[in-house]
């Protein structure tokens, strides 16, 4: 009779097989050059879609946020459906905080990016709402081998 637990305390699921050791979390899964260059490209297009979402969101009232906030869950999601995994949610929103915050920090002539208007702070908080959604949502489990045959 198989326990129902695997290494680690935690369920096995029906049929008492374990996931692959590449489907854990984040920090589990190995870290070669291929990842880490998809992960940077992430992080680069991130940081893009922030900018060109900075000049926009104030373009088209509403539309131009509309459009900012949908370019900006593309790149989250997009990242996080490309490599499977949620750092690929993560890094193209970290590109996206980090440049975000950059143009949101006034220079020494006066210059700024973001108004002081409503629109300005619904990209920012919806911008960073939506990165925590696509980072958070679960990877759909793909059905393991079952240990009985079908049709019996």
């Amino acid at each position: 009779m198989k326990s129902g637990r695997a290494a680690g305390g935690t369920a096995a699921p029906a049929g008492g097989t374990r996931t692959p050791a590449g489907a854990g979390s984040f920090l589990a899964q190995p870290l070669n050059a291929a990842r880490l260059a998809a992960y940077a490209g992430l992080f680069v297009l991130g940081a893009v879609v922030g900018v060109a979402g900075a000049l926009v969101q104030q373009a088209w009232t509403p539309g131009g946020l509309l459009l900012a906030l949908a370019g900006s869950a593309g790149a989250f999601y997009g990242g996080s459906r490309a490599t499977g995994t949620r750092g690929g949610a993560v890094a193209p929103a970290a590109g996206w905080l980090v440049a975000v915050m950059f143009l949101t920090a006034t220079r020494p002539e006066g210059d700024f990016v973001f108004g002081a208007g409503v629109g300005s702070y619904v990209f920012l908080l919806g911008g960073m709402g939506v990165a925590v959604m696509c980072a958070t949502l679960g990877q759909s489990p793909q059905p393991g081998a079952s240990d009985a045959r079908l049709g019996k």
